[in-house]
């Protein structure tokens, strides 16, 4: 007040009081810095991702190419390459070896797939309900799974075993003759599956339970309301639900019947290089082992790898139709 008064005797203005100072500016960074912190959230990413592709790059892709090369050679072990350009998938295709792997495949493949899925079905189906113990029972039927393969084929080879096995002598229990699982094609067939059936099971029992615990329970309760059992509701609520991995499961074990190699090489002892005496449970992935490692023909063993490799695609590209037709009729 007295600054005022004596302001306005002396006839000048009174002094504005002080504000908040106008913020700086702050000094631009160096064109170096801003550079390099670009360059850093542009190429952090592909670097992070870089170790995979590498690794890909080494043991998945140049493999599959070096392989491809190969099979337009003859290439024998411990020589050298001589260019042959499709003659190594003519002799395939007149081989009768090759077509016997092939239908080999085939039979293995279904007669293990398709009594495996069905069987991993009913198990999803009974531990879906809430029983006592039930994490128990899904940790013993995933233990067919953790099991080595070797393991589990020496064991099953003793039980199907001609003279000895158990399974012969449950057999005998019913007045039924034995059975050579050896050197019989369709025994020893049926025993592989049933190797690749017990083994796989469980996991594919897992793999549909968690589908079905994701099924709304509203489908469920609407379902009895309408007075539908629980067979009905497994029918006509449950398998349309989890049909999307039905799918997947089916495509995933055929792709795995295509590659069986271990169960038969196993199952035969000595002869499992050959598929048995007869080459009756021969598979194409024991073909290419004894093409490439027994008689040394790396280049028709690369063709068979390729023929194995097409055929996955064939199967991928039938499943990949299969579900564009499937979301086009639920949504029709």
């Amino acid at each position: 007040m007295a600054t005022s008064v004596r302001a306005a005797a002396d006839g000048s203005q009174p002094s504005a009081p002080p504000g908040p100072r106008p913020p700086q500016r702050r000094k631009a960074g160096s064109p170096w810095r801003s550079r390099l912190y670009r360059l850093d959230m542009k190429a952090t990413p592909y670097a992070y991702i870089a170790p995979f592709f590498l690794t890909f790059a080494a043991f998945g892709l140049f493999p599959l190419i070096y392989t491809g090369w190969l099979s337009l050679h003859r290439v024998e072990l411990g020589g050298s390459a001589e260019w042959r350009g499709l003659e190594n998938y003519t002799g395939l295709w007149d081989s009768s070896f090759f077509w016997n792997a092939l239908a080999n495949t085939f039979t293995i493949g279904v007669i293990s797939t398709v009594p495996q899925l069905m069987m991993a079905l009913g198990l999803a189906h009974l531990l879906n309900y809430k029983l006592r113990g039930r994490g128990f029972y899904r940790v013993a039927i995933l233990a067919p799974y953790a099991t080595s393969i070797a393991a589990a084929t020496l064991v099953f080879a003793q039980l199907f075993n001609t003279d000895y096995g158990m399974i012969n002598g449950l057999l005998g229990v019913f007045g039924v003759d034995p059975v050579n699982w050896d050197t019989d094609k369709w025994p020893a067939q049926i025993a592989i599956s049933v190797i690749v059936t017990w083994r796989w099971t469980g996991y594919n029992a897992l793999i549909y339970l968690a589908a079905m615990q994701a099924v709304p329970n509203d489908l469920y309760e609407a379902a009895a309301l309408d007075g539908a059992s629980r067979w009905r509701q497994f029918i006509s609520v449950t398998i349309p639900s989890i049909r999307p991995t039905i799918l997947f499961t089916i495509v995933v074990s055929t792709i795995g019947a295509t590659q069986l190699f271990g169960e038969p090489m196993l199952f035969g002892g000595s002869l499992g290089i050959g598929g048995g005496s007869s080459n009756q449970y021969q598979t194409l992935s024991l073909l290419m082992y004894e093409n490439g490692w027994v008689t040394g023909s790396l280049g028709q063993a690369s063709a068979i790898a390729w023929v194995m490799l097409l055929l996955l695609l064939f199967i991928g590209a039938v499943q990949a139709l299969f579900a564009r037709w499937n979301r086009k009729k639920l949504g029709a």
